[in-house]
């Protein structure tokens, strides 16, 4: 393995988890790693400590499906930066989504909250489509007031609800618990990987090969910055100082099955949503925050490891030899101006170095009791970004 794929691929890796403190003190406060904006905050769903407790409780229980088998957390496990490590989600009827499970770190700041619809843009409403989506079946509540019912006939949820929503004649409500897992979801803030502390002057965060691979990731030779830029990695960004939100869509030549740039028919990215055919295969770029430990990879979970990826990308569009659908990525007219240069980068191979990553342990602080186990896996932990007191 070249020189150039290992320090490409090391920049990647030391993109992990990071802890973020939090004081109870005083109204709400965000306490962000140094360089993050503030989050843009909904109007109508101001933070609140009651109200973020009240969120991961609901994050976290199986109440929130029909059959009570699955949660929020269901599919997205703080082990795996709030993945699943599935290629394709499995909804609680055991029925397969088509799709893989998005990360929930740094939620906050994603201006898009699906693969590859352009309308969802509100953690608020994002929360209710795997409550109520039916192709396919994800949580399966057929209505909301089975779930309103539920909560109601549980007092820790009536006297939080209450404190959260202390102005409302009805506080357990559907839009309730969509504002409090949305409130929850906006605490999870990653930005303490190696790359983040030699950003910030510890120069020897980072080793010699992710240096490499960090002079790559930003060069214009392979323009991986551009999909993938700023603190948080990503170009579908919202914060509080952006006077609007910035948003894109990419088709990366993972498929080309007609020869002209076309996706299988199952899943087509934004074309969907739109019917234009320039956004065939078009999907959201993720935040590559935490990316070591969120694989498989890509909107459908088809390339297993980072290695792939960076394959995928070296090769300006991926090669599938047969099957339904097979065809050459790289000649796809359609694909993203940006991977017509990347594959001079897989011209240039070299002895290749080692490559490590920092570990760490994390514990969920979940209310409920079924997460509040330790996880042990080789990361750092990621702690809610900011807190108040009553």
């Amino acid at each position: 393995m070249s020189t150039a794929r290992i320090a490409a691929a090391s920049v990647l890796l030391l993109l992990s988890l990071s802890p973020n403190l939090c004081k109870r003190t005083g109204v709400w406060q965000w306490n962000l790693p140094k360089g993050f904006p503030e989050p843009r905050v909904p109007v109508d769903n101001p933070m609140s400590r009651e109200k973020v407790e009240l969120g991961r409780r609901l994050f976290y229980d199986n109440a929130l499906s029909q059959n009570r088998t699955q949660a929020c957390a269901t599919c997205h496990q703080q082990k795996f930066a709030f993945t699943d490590g599935r290629p394709q989600a499995i909804g609680s009827t055991g029925q397969a989504h088509s799709r893989n499970s998005m990360a929930l770190t740094n939620v906050a700041y994603a201006s898009r909250l699906t693969w590859a619809n352009n309308l969802v843009d509100r953690l608020e409403d994002q929360a209710l489509l795997p409550m109520f989506g039916d192709a396919p079946i994800e949580l399966g509540l057929p209505d909301g007031k089975t779930l309103v019912d539920r909560l109601n006939v549980d007092p820790r949820y009536r006297e939080l609800f209450a404190k959260s929503f202390a102005g409302d004649a009805a506080p357990i409500s559907l839009r309730n618990v969509a504002r409090a897992i949305a409130a929850f979801e906006r605490t999870l803030i990653s930005g303490n990987s190696a790359y983040d502390r030699y950003s910030r002057g510890d120069t020897a965060a980072l080793s010699e090969s992710a240096k490499r691979g960090m002079t790559l990731f930003f060069s214009e030779r392979l323009e991986c910055f551009h999909c993938h830029g700023g603190f948080n990695f990503a170009d579908s960004v919202d914060h509080a100082k952006l006077p609007e939100p910035e948003r894109a869509f990419h088709n990366t030549g993972l498929y080309n099955v007609d020869g002209k740039g076309a996706y299988p028919a199952g899943d087509r990215g934004l074309y969907k949503q739109t019917g234009k055919p320039d956004d065939m295969g078009r999907f959201k770029a993720p935040s590559l925050r935490n990316v070591a430990v969120t694989a498989p990879y890509m909107h459908d979970g088809s390339i297993a490891t980072l290695d792939g990826v960076i394959d995928h990308y070296a090769a300006g569009g991926r090669t599938i030899e047969s099957g339904p659908n097979a065809g050459a990525g790289s000649d796809s007219p359609l694909k993203d101006k940006f991977l017509q240069q990347s594959i001079i980068y897989s011209r240039r191979r070299v002895p290749c170095a080692s490559v490590s990553i920092s570990t760490g342990r994390c514990r969920s602080t979940s209310s409920n009791s079924a997460s509040r186990s330790p996880c042990r896996h080789r990361r750092a932990p990621i702690r809610r970004a900011g807190t108040s007191s009553s």
